[in-house]
C-alpha cells in the first residue's frame, strides 16, 4: 500500500495555520496579484454613464435637478416681464431688445450654463454612433436656442438685453418630468398606474400650451396693445375653451399668426393625449384598478379568487356572506384573470353592491395583482374552482397553485379552498378551510337513500335564509295559502348556532347535568334543539354524545334555532301564563299546549287528555304497560339528570335484531361472512377511516361485474342474486374515488347487517384496477358499465328491483356553449326514467339549482304552475332559497352541489359548519360522537302524540335527539281554486260518468275501476276504451253546447285518455325489452301515480306539532361505542378485531 503521506508535499508558509493566527507577513514578497471585477467597463464614461442614467437612484436626482432649474428658468423670464416697464412705441426693435438687469441676466446666464453643460454630457454619455441623432433631438435644439444666446452675451456685452424664449423650457421641463416619474417607478420597483401616468402627461400638454401661448401672446403684443401676462392668461382661457368673447384681441400680425400655430399645435397634440386617456380608462374599467393600501389598513376585506365568474356564482356569495350582520361593512374584492362579463357588470353597478364590490382583472399566481388586491391584509381568501370545466383535474391543479401562490404571499392570511376531487385535497392541508365537493355530493347521496331528503335538510341548514327574520310576514311561505309551505318556509329558517354554556340563558342551568336532559328541556323551554358541544381544551365536535356525557360550564353548546340566542328576547313565566289564560288548548302552530307548561315545572311530561292507544309489539315506541290506565294516556320515563347504568339500552344499541331472529347455522355463517374493521384500502389519500362492515377476504374482481358470469359464480342479472333487500342504484360517468364515499356511509359499522342494501354501480367507462382494489372488501357491492340512456342497460342492473335510483351529473356534459343546458342530458334521462318507473325513487344531481323546475315536470300540471309562481314571489321578495318549494327538491329528489357553495362562505362566521356537516353524512367519525339516522312513525307509535313527547321518550330511553321530521301526505288543497287544479291533475273522473246511459250500476262500476285503475284495468276492456275515446271525439264537436265548466271537464278527461294509453305503451315496451333479455316480469310493477302526494322537511318543529303516520324522524343516535361497559373488555377487543355485532338501526324504546 502506498503511503500517502509521502507524496503529499507540505504547505507553504502562508497556508499554515498557526501563520493565520498570528499573521504572516511573507505573503508580501511572494507573486500573487489582487484582482477586482466591475459588473459594468471600468472606464470614466462607464462610471459617469452609471451615474446619470443607470444607477436608479442617482439618475432620479439628476433628472429632478434638471426639472428644478427648467421651472427656475421659466420663473426668471416671469419676473423679467414683471420688472420690465413697456415702452411706448410700435417698433419691431422691442420684440427684439427686452430690458433685463444685470443680476437677473447672471441668474439666467448661470443657469443656462449649467443646464447647456448638463445636456451636452448626456448627450455623449447617450451617444451610441449616430450624432445627428443626437442633434436633432426637440429637447436638444431648444436647449440650444435658449442656453446659447446667454453664453454668447458673457463675451459680448451688447447682446445683454437680446429677447430669449426662456418660456419654452417649460417643454423641457414636461420631457424632464416624464423621465423623472419613470426613474421613480424605477427606484421604488413599484409600478403605479398608467392612468396616473398618462393624465399627468395630459396635464403637464396642457400647462406647457396655455404657458407658451400666454408668454408669446404678451412678447409679441409689446409693439400692440401692449398685453400683461393676465391680460394674455384671460385671452388664452377664452380662446382655448371655445367661448371668444372678443374683449381682447390680438392686434399685429405676427401675434395673429402665433395664435393660429398655437391653436394648430392644441388641435393636434390634444386629441392624441385624450384618445390616450380614453384607452387607458377602457383599460382600467376591464382590469379594475387597484385596492388602495390606505383602504386596506383602515377598513376590512375579502379577496374571491376564481378562475371565471359566473353571475349565479356572484349573487349566491354575495347574499350568503352578507347575510350576517357583522359583515355589512366588509368589502369583497374578487380577483379574476378573464374580463368582467356583461352580466357581472351589470349587476356590480347596482349602489347595492357597486360600493362593496371591486372587481380586479387579474392571476393569483402574480404577486403584483395580489398586491392589487391587498391580500396581505385581507381578512380571508375564498378560492373557488370551475365545475363547469371538462378536465375537472386540471381546473383543481389550477386551484391548488392559486393557494400555494396566497400562502406564499400572504402567510398569515385565511384560506377557505373549494376542491372538486378528493384526491388532490391533501396537497391543500394547510388550508384554513376545505370544502370537497365530490366528497359531500356523494355522502349525501349515499344518505339520501337511508334518510330521505338528507340534500335537503343539509341545504337548509346551511343556507342563510329569510327564515330567521323576526317579522313573520317576512318569512318563506308565510304568505302562500298552502298550509304545509307555511310549516315548511317557516321551520327552514333553522341553522346551526353556538354558544358557551356559561354565558347562555338557554343552557346555564344544565351544568353538571347529562347531555340528553339538557338537549330535552332546552327544547320544551326554549324550543332550542341541542345537537353538540366541544370541550374547550378539545378541537373534536360531539354530535349527540349522549346521556353520559356531563355539562361543563366551558362548553361550547351547538343548537338549531331560528336565530342565536343573542338575538333573542326572553319573557318570564309569568307573563307567559298570563298571556295563554284566555287562549285555547291550541293556539297557532308555536304555541305551548297546557299540558306542556305544567310539564316544564317537572321532569315528566303527563297528557291530561284521555286515549286508548295501544302498540303492538315489535320494533317501534312501544307502550308501557306498567301503570296505563284507560283514563289516562301513558306517561313517559323522565330524562334523568345523571345517566343511569340501568337506564341506558346497552344491550340494544350493540346488538342486531336480525341475529336474533336467526338460527345458530345462520347466524354462525353471517359471522364468517362479514366482519367490523377499518376499510385495509382507500382510493385516495386523506380519506377519513370508517369503521365498516367488510368481507373477511376481497373479492376477486371478475365477481364485481354484476352483468358477467364467471368461474366463482353463474349469475349474468340482479334478479339471479336473489338479493333480499332492493338495490342501490348509482348512474354515474366514471368510478371516480368520490364513489368511494357512497359506498362507506351505506356500509358503516352502525348500519344493520339485515338492512344493507345492494349497491350496483352503472359506469358508462370501466373503473380501473385502484378503484376495485378498494370496494372489493365491501358486501355486496357490484358494478356494470353501461348507461342510463340505454333501457337494456337498466333492466339488466335490476332497476324494477331497485329501491333507489342515484343519477350523478356527468362531468362531460358539465360544459355548454349555454351554461344552463349543461344539464340537459341529465335532465331528459331522469324524466325518461320518471316515465318509465315512476314508481322508482330517483335522486338526482344537477350543476345549476334553476333546472330543479324541470325535473319530473307536468306540463299542464296547474299545481306545477302555482308553485312556479310561488318561485318567483320569493325570488322577487329576496330569498336566498326560491326554489325550496318545488316539489323535488322539498322531497329530496335532486338537488345540486353549488347548493353547498354556501358551506364554505358560511364557515367564515361559523367555523364548524364544515366539521358539523362533515359529522352528519359519515365522513367524519370522532370517537364518541354520534351520527344521523332516522325512524318511520307506524300506526302503533301514534300513542306518543306531539313531538314534545317523542322527544322525551327518545331521550330517556336510547339517547337519540331527533333534529327534524320528514313529512308525506296528500295534497290538501283549501281554496276554490286549488280545488279546481287537484281536480284537474288527478285521474279520477270517469269519462265513462257523462254518457248517458241508464244502467246506474255498471256506471257506478266503471267509475269505481277508473279511479283505481292501472294500465293493466285499460287492456282489460279494450272495447270499453274505445268506445269512451269515441264518445270523446263526439263530445268535442259539440262543444259550444256545454258550459265552461264541463267543457274544462271533457278536456281533462281527453288528457286521462292520452295519458293512460302512453302508459299502455310504456308499460308494453318494458315487458317486451325484459322478455327480450330473457328477464322475468314478475316483479315489474305497473307504475303508480304518485302526483298527488308531496313530501317537505321541518327542522326542529314547535314541541306540540303533531306526529302523524309515515313520518319520517331525523335522528342523531349516539355512537354505540361509547356504550360498551368496562367490564366487558372481551366484547370491545372484538370490535376493534372485526369481529363484532352490528348495531340496531330501528328505535327499540
Amino acid at each position: 500500500m502506498v503511503d500517502l503521506e509521502s507524496e503529499v508535499p507540505p504547505l507553504p508558509p502562508r497556508y499554515r495555520f498557526r501563520d493565520l493566527l498570528l499573521g504572516d507577513q511573507g505573503w508580501q514578497n511572494d507573486d500573487r496579484v489582487q484582482v477586482e471585477f466591475y459588473m459594468n467597463e471600468n472606464t470614466f464614461k462607464e462610471r459617469l454613464k452609471l451615474f446619470f442614467i443607470k444607477n436608479q437612484r442617482s439618475s432620479l436626482r439628476i433628472r429632478l435637478f434638471n426639472f428644478s432649474l427648467k421651472l427656475l428658468s421659466c420663473l426668471l423670464y416671469i419676473i423679467r416681464v414683471l420688472l420690465e416697464n413697456p415702452s411706448q412705441g410700435n417698433e419691431w426693435s422691442h420684440i427684439f431688445w427686452v430690458n433685463r438687469s444685470l443680476p437677473l441676466w447672471g441668474l439666467q446666464v448661470s443657469v443656462a450654463l449649467i443646464s447647456l453643460f448638463e445636456t451636452i454630457l448626456l448627450g455623449y454619455l447617450s451617444y451610441k454612433g449616430n450624432i445627428w441623432e443626437q442633434i436633432l433631438r426637440i429637447p436638444f435644439i431648444l436647449e440650444i436656442i435658449n442656453a446659447v444666446p446667454f453664453i454668447i452675451s458673457i463675451f459680448w456685452p451688447s447682446l445683454r438685453n437680446l429677447f430669449v424664449p426662456v418660456f419654452l423650457n417649460c417643454w423641457l421641463a414636461k420631457h424632464a418630468l416624464e423621465n423623472m416619474i419613470n426613474d421613480l417607478h424605477r427606484a421604488i420597483q413599484r409600478t403605479q398606474s398608467a392612468m396616473f401616468n398618462q393624465v399627468l402627461i395630459l396635464i403637464s400638454t396642457l400647462l406647457c400650451l396655455i404657458f407658451t401661448c400666454i408668454c408669446g401672446i404678451q412678447h409679441l403684443e409689446r409693439i400692440g396693445k401692449k398685453l400683461n401676462l393676465f391680460d394674455s392668461l384671460y385671452f388664452c382661457i377664452v380662446t382655448f375653451s371655445t367661448v371668444g368673447f372678443g374683449d381682447v384681441t390680438p392686434e399685429t400680425w405676427s401675434s395673429k399668426l402665433f395664435v393660429v400655430a398655437m391653436i394648430c399645435v392644441a388641435l393636434v397634440v390634444l386629441p392624441i393625449q385624450f384618445e390616450q386617456l380614453a384607452y387607458l380608462w377602457m383599460e382600467r374599467q376591464k382590469s379594475g384598478g387597484n385596492y388602495s393600501r390606505h383602504r386596506a389598513q383602515t377598513e376590512k376585506h375579502v379577496v374571491l379568487c376564481v378562475s371565471s365568474l359566473k353571475i349565479d356564482l356572484l349573487m349566491d356569495f354575495l347574499n350568503e356572506f352578507y347575510a350576517h350582520p357583522r359583515l355589512q361593512d366588509y368589502y369583497v374584492v374578487i380577483l379574476c384573470p378573464t374580463e368582467m362579463d356583461v352580466q357581472v357588470r351589470r349587476v356590480l353597478q347596482i349602489p347595492m353592491w357597486s360600493q362593496r364590490v371591486i372587481y380586479l382583472q387579474g392571476s393569483a399566481l402574480k404577486d403584483q395583482d395580489l398586491l392589487r388586491a391587498k391580500m396581505d391584509d385581507a381578512e380571508a381568501c375564498f378560492i373557488l374552482s370551475s365545475r363547469c370545466e371538462v378536465d375537472r383535474t386540471s381546473s383543481d391543479h389550477q386551484t391548488i397553485l392559486r393557494a400555494w401562490a396566497v400562502k406564499d404571499f400572504a402567510p398569515n392570511c385565511p384560506l377557505y379552498v373549494q376542491i372538486l376531487k378528493p384526491e388532490n385535497k391533501f396537497h391543500i392541508k394547510f388550508a384554513d378551510h376545505v370544502v370537497c365537493e365530490e366528497e359531500f355530493k356523494y355522502a349525501m347521496l349515499a344518505l339520501n337513500c337511508i334518510c330521505p331528503a338528507t340534500s335537503t335538510l343539509i341545504t337548509l341548514l346551511v343556507h342563510t335564509s329569510r327564515g330567521q327574520c323576526v317579522c313573520l310576514c317576512c318569512r318563506e311561505g308565510q304568505q302562500s295559502p298552502e298550509q304545509w309551505q307555511k310549516m315548511y318556509g317557516r321551520c327552514s329558517g333553522n341553522e346551526v348556532y353556538h354558544i358557551v354554556l356559561e354565558e347562555s340563558t338557554f343552557f346555564a342551568e344544565y351544568e353538571g347535568k347529562s347531555f340528553t336532559y339538557a338537549s330535552f328541556h332546552a327544547h320544551k323551554k326554549f324550543g332550542v334543539c341541542l345537537i353538540g358541544v366541544r370541550r374547550e381544551d378539545n378541537k373534536n365536535i360531539l354530535l349527540n354524545p349522549g346521556p353520559r356525557y356531563i355539562m361543563n360550564s366551558t362548553d361550547i353548546c351547538f343548537y338549531i334555532n331560528i336565530t342565536k340566542e343573542e338575538n333573542s328576547a326572553f319573557k318570564n313565566q309569568d307573563q307567559q301564563r298570563k298571556s295563554n289564560v284566555s287562549r285555547s288548548f291550541y293556539h297557532g302552530p308555536s304555541r305551548l299546549p297546557v299540558h306542556s307548561i305544567i310539564a316544564s315545572m317537572g321532569t315528566v311530561a303527563i297528557d291530561l287528555q284521555d286515549t286508548s292507544c295501544r302498540s303492538a309489539s315489535g320494533p317501534t315506541l312501544s307502550l308501557p304497560t306498567e301503570g296505563s290506565k284507560e283514563i289516562r294516556r301513558p306517561s313517559i320515563a323522565p330524562v334523568l339528570e345523571v345517566a343511569d347504568t340501568s337506564s341506558i339500552q346497552t344491550c340494544d344499541l350493540l346488538s342486531d335484531q336480525s341475529e336474533d331472529e336467526t338460527t345458530p347455522d345462520e347466524e354462525m355463517s353471517s359471522n364468517l361472512e362479514y366482519a367490523k374493521g377499518y376499510p385495509p384500502y382507500s382510493p385516495y389519500i386523506g380519506s377519513s377511516p370508517t369503521f365498516c362492515h367488510l368481507l373477511h377476504e376481497k373479492v376477486p374482481f371478475c365477481c364485481l361485474r354484476l352483468d358477467k358470469s364467471c368461474q366463482h359464480n353463474y349469475y349474468e342479472d340482479a334478479k339471479a342474486y336473489g338479493f333480499k333487500n332492493k338495490l342501490i342504484i348509482v348512474a354515474a360517468e366514471t368510478a371516480g374515488n368520490g364513489l368511494y364515499n357512497f359506498i362507506v356511509p351505506l356500509r358503516a359499522y352502525y348500519r344493520p347487517k339485515k338492512e344493507l342494501n345492494p349497491i350496483v354501480l352503472l359506469l358508462d367507462n370501466p373503473p380501473d384496477m385502484h378503484f376495485l382494489d378498494a370496494i372489493c372488501w365491501f358486501p355486496m357491492v357490484y358494478y356494470m358499465v353501461g348507461s342510463i340512456d340505454n333501457l337494456d342497460d337498466l333492466l339488466r342492473c335490476g332497476v324494477t328491483f331497485a329501491a333507489n335510483m342515484v343519477v350523478v351529473d356527468k362531468e362531460s356534459t358539465m360544459s355548454a356553449e349555454e351554461d344552463y343546458m349543461a344539464d340537459a342530458k341529465t335532465i331528459v334521462n331522469v324524466q325518461t326514467l320518471f316515465r318509465l318507473f315512476s314508481s322508482l325513487s330517483i335522486i338526482t344531481e344537477l350543476t345549476h339549482p334553476a333546472n330543479m323546475r324541470f325535473m319530473q315536470f307536468r306540463a299542464k300540471d296547474c299545481y306545477s304552475l302555482a308553485l312556479s309562481k310561488l318561485e318567483k314571489k320569493e325570488r322577487e321578495r329576496g330569498s336566498n332559497l326560491a326554489f325550496m318549494f318545488r316539489l323535488p327538491f322539498a322531497a329530496g329528489r335532486v338537488f345540486s352541489i353549488s347548493m353547498l357553495d354556501t358551506l364554505l362562505y358560511q364557515s367564515f362566521v361559523k367555523d364548524y359548519m364544515i366539521s358539523i356537516t362533515r359529522l352528519l353524512l359519515g365522513l367524519d367519525t370522532t370517537p364518541g360522537s354520534g351520527f344521523l339516522c332516522s325512524m318511520k312513525i307506524t300506526a302503533d307509535d301514534l300513542w306518543i302524540r306531539t313531538y314534545a313527547r317523542l322527544y322525551q321518550k327518545l331521550c330517556s330511553s336510547t339517547g337519540d335527539v331527533p333534529i327534524g321530521i320528514y313529512r308525506t301526505e296528500s295534497q290538501k288543497l283549501t281554496t276554490s281554486e286549488s280545488r279546481k287544479i287537484a281536480s284537474q291533475s288527478q285521474i279520477s273522473i270517469s269519462v265513462e260518468e257523462w254518457e248517458d246511459t241508464k244502467d246506474s250500476k255498471e256506471q257506478g262500476h266503471h267509475r269505481s275501476n277508473h279511479r283505481n285503475s292501472t294500465s293493466s284495468d285499460q287492456s282489460d276492456h279494450p272495447l270499453l276504451r274505445r268506445k269512451s275515446m269515441q264518445w270523446a271525439r263526439r263530445l268535442s264537436r259539440k262543444g259550444p253546447k256545454h258550459s265552461g265548466k264541463t267543457a274544462e271537464k271533457i278536456t281533462q278527461q281527453r288528457l286521462n285518455l292520452y295519458r293512460r294509453s302512453e302508459r299502455q305503451e310504456l308499460a308494453e315496451l318494458v315487458k317486451n325489452r325484459m322478455k327480450h333479455l330473457g328477464l322475468s316480469t314478475v316483479g315489474y310493477d305497473e307504475m303508480n301515480d304518485h302526483q298527488s302526494t308531496l313530501s317537505y322537511i321541518l327542522i326542529n318543529p314547535s314541541p306540540d306539532t303533531r306526529i302523524e303516520l309515515n313520518d319520517v324522524v331525523y335522528l342523531i343516535r349516539p355512537d354505540p361505542l361509547a356504550y360498551l361497559p368496562n367490564s366487558e373488555p372481551s366484547r370491545r377487543n372484538s370490535i376493534c378485531n372485526v369481529t363484532g355485532q352490528d348495531s340496531r338501526e330501528e328505535t327499540q324504546l
